[in-house]
C-alpha cells in the first residue's frame, strides 16, 4: 500500500509519522525546500536572522509529546522546550497592562489591580473552564465521517457546557466586569481569527488552556517542532520529497487516485493525504468539474477566518525592554474586531509583537535581534487590493505604532533586513485561500460535523490533515488533525490503532499556589 501526502505542514508531519510507525510505505510530496509550511522558517540570505512564519508559542505539548511517543520515540530527544512566565504582556491605551502565566497568585493580583473583585471571577473562570475542557477534548478527537457520529456519549457531554446562545464575550461577561479584563481572555480566539462578540462561547476554554498547560518557546522556533517531526519521520522509513510540487489530485470516478507533479510525471497511489490549504488546494489541485459539495461557488459563500498582515525584521540593536510576546490592544477594540469583519481597515489596529531574542540570543547576530509582527487585518473576500501604496502606507502606520506604544524610538534606523506579508502574499506565496491565515471560520456551523470531514466526503482514498478540517486551526488541533487521518486509514485497513490520548488537565486543578 503507497500513501502519499501533499505537503509537509505539521498536520500532514503528524499523519506521516504515525503511519510509517506502522510500516506503511508513506512519502510525503512538499514543494518547499523546507518543511513546516506555516510553521516553517523565514531567514534572511545568509542565515543571519530566523522567524517562524507562522505559530511563535506552543501549548498543549502533551498532544505532540503523545504523537512521538505513539512512534517510539520522545519528543524531547528532537526539540528543547522552555516555559514562559509570565505568558505575555497585554497592553491597553489606558497605560495599563495584564501578565498572564501560571503564577496565579500575580495574575489574580494583576487582575485585583485593574478591576477589584475581579480576582474572584479568574478563579470561577478557571472551574468552569476545567469542566468545560474536560468536556470538550474528547469531542475535538472526534472522527466525523457522517452525521451520526456526532451523535455520541461525549458530544452528550459536551451539550451541557456548550451554549450555543452565548458568545464568548457574553460568556466572560459572566466572570469579569471590566473589559480589559475581558479582552485579556480573548487573545488566543483573536490568533485564530475570531471576534469574541461573535464567535462561540465554547472557545473559552483557549485562555484557560494557556493557564492550564503552558506557554512554550522551543528552542531555535517553532520551525523546529517540524524540522524534528521531518527528522522521526524518516528515521521510521518515511520518504520525504522537498522541492516537489504537487500540481494535481489525479480524481476517476469519484476515486482519488494519484498525483500530478509540475514536471508532469505522474504518481499513482492507494490513499491520498491533502495538507494544502483547504480552500486553496480544493481550488488549485482538484478539478472543479470533479467536485460537488465543495466547488468554487460554494467554497466562496464559506466563511473565513481573518487575514494578518506581517512584519520579519531584523535589528542592529536589542530592546530589552519588550517581552517575548506583547499585544498592544486598540482603544476601541470593538470597532476593531468590526472593521476586520466588515472589511474595514482599523485606524488604530491591535497588533502582537514577538521579540525572542530576550529568550534565545542565536536567533541574531550577536548585539542583533529579531522582530515579529502581525496585524489582523480582512482576508481577501473583501475585496481588497495590496498594492505598493497600499502596502508601503500600512507598514509605515504599524512601524510608528511600534515606537508610540511600544517604546521602539528610531526602530528604522536599525533594520538591516525586512520581510513584508499581506494577505496577497498569504495567497499567492503561501498559498492560503482568500488569504485566510486562520483557514475556515470557526463558527458552529463550521465546526465538526459541519467542517470538511478528515476522511474526506466527496473521493474514496482522499483525506484531508490542517486547520481545514477536524478539529480546526491552531498548532495542537492541527496535529491532532494529523492524528485522526492517521487512525482513520488504520481503521480502514484493519490496523491495530493505539489509544487515544487523556489530557493531563483535571477538575482537581489548584487555582491558588
Amino acid at each position: 500500500m503507497k500513501i502519499g501526502i501533499v505537503g509537509a505542514g505539521p498536520g500532514g508531519l503528524a499523519a506521516g509519522m504515525l503511519l510509517a510507525s506502522k510500516g506503511l510505505d508513506v512519502t510525503i510530496y512538499e514543494r518547499d525546500n523546507l518543511v513546516g509550511g506555516r510553521c516553517g522558517k523565514i531567514t534572511d540570505k545568509n542565515g543571519r536572522y530566523v522567524f517562524d512564519i507562522g505559530p511563535t508559542f506552543l501549548m498543549m505539548p502533551f498532544i505532540l509529546e503523545d504523537i512521538f511517543s505513539k512512534c517510539g520515540k520522545n519528543l524531547h530527544d528532537y526539540v528543547e522546550l522552555n516555559l514562559l512566565e509570565p505568558f505575555y504582556r497585554l497592553s491597553y491605551r489606558d497605560g495599563t497592562s495584564f501578565h498572564p502565566g501560571q503564577n496565579y497568585d500575580r495574575v489574580k493580583r494583576d487582575i485585583s489591580e485593574l478591576c477589584p473583585g475581579d480576582e474572584i471571577g479568574f478563579e470561577n473562570y478557571m472551574k468552569d473552564n476545567c469542566k468545560k475542557f474536560e468536556k470538550a477534548f474528547p469531542v475535538l478527537q472526534g472522527d466525523y465521517q457522517k452525521f451520526r457520529d456526532i451523535l455520541n456519549f461525549n458530544t452528550l457531554k459536551f451539550l451541557t457546557v456548550l451554549r450555543p446562545w452565548s458568545t464568548l464575550w457574553e460568556d466572560l461577561s459572566k466572570h469579569f466586569k471590566d473589559d480589559r479584563i475581558k479582552v485579556g481572555f480573548t487573545f488566543q480566539p483573536k490568533n485564530l481569527g475570531m471576534s469574541p462578540m461573535s464567535c462561540p462561547s465554547v472557545f473559552s476554554i483557549l485562555s484557560f488552556i494557556e493557564y492550564s498547560s503552558g506557554v512554550y518557546h522551543v528552542r531555535g522556533g517553532l520551525n523546529q517542532l517540524s524540522e524534528g517531526m521531518a527528522k522521526a519521520f524518516k528515521e521510521m522509513g518515511g520518504e520525504l520529497k522537498l522541492g516537489c510540487d504537487v500540481e494535481e489530485i489525479i480524481v476517476k470516478n469519484k476515486q482519488a487516485k494519484g498525483i500530478k507533479l509540475s514536471d508532469g510525471t505522474e504518481q499513482y497511489l492507494d490513499e491520498i493525504i491533502m495538507n494544502a490549504d483547504f480552500a486553496w488546494g480544493m481550488q488549485n489541485l482538484v478539478d472543479n468539474e470533479k467536485r460537488v459539495k465543495y466547488k468554487d461557488e460554494k467554497l466562496e459563500q464559506k466563511k473565513y477566518s481573518c487575514s494578518t498582515f506581517m512584519l520579519y525584521l531584523g535589528l542592529n540593536k536589542k530592546y530589552g525592554h519588550l517581552p517575548h510576546h506583547s499585544i498592544y490592544i486598540s482603544q476601541d477594540y470593538k470597532k476593531n474586531f468590526d472593521d476586520i469583519e466588515s472589511g474595514e481597515f482599523s485606524q488604530d489596529p491591535s497588533f502582537y509583537i514577538q521579540n525572542p531574542c530576550v529568550t534565545e540570543e542565536s536567533l541574531a547576530p550577536e548585539n542583533h535581534s529579531t522582530l515579529y509582527v502581525l496585524v489582523p487585518v480582512p482576508n481577501l473576500k473583501n475585496y481588497i487590493s495590496w498594492d505598493f501604496h497600499k502596502t508601503e502606507d500600512f507598514k509605515r502606520k504599524i512601524l510608528k505604532l511600534m515606537e508610540e506604544r511600544a517604546g521602539l524610538e528610531g526602530i528604522e534606523e536599525h533594520i538591516e533586513f525586512m520581510d513584508v506579508v499581506t494577505p496577497q502574499d498569504w495567497e499567492n506565496r503561501f498559498r492560503v485561500g482568500y488569504g485566510a491565515t486562520f483557514n475556515l471560520a470557526h463558527n458552529i456551523r463550521q465546526l465538526t460535523v459541519f467542517r470538511p470531514r478528515n476522511k474526506f466526503e466527496e473521493f474514496d482514498n482522499m483525506w484531508l490533515v490542517g486547520g481545514g478540517t477536524n478539529p480546526g486551526s491552531g498548532l495542537p488541533t492541527i496535529y491532532e488533525s494529523g492524528r485522526i487521518t492517521a487512525y482513520g486509514i488504520f481503521k480502514k485497513y484493519n490496523i491495530e490503532t493505539p489509544a487515544v490520548i487523556t489530557p493531563p488537565v483535571t477538575s482537581g486543578i489548584q487555582i491558588s499556589n
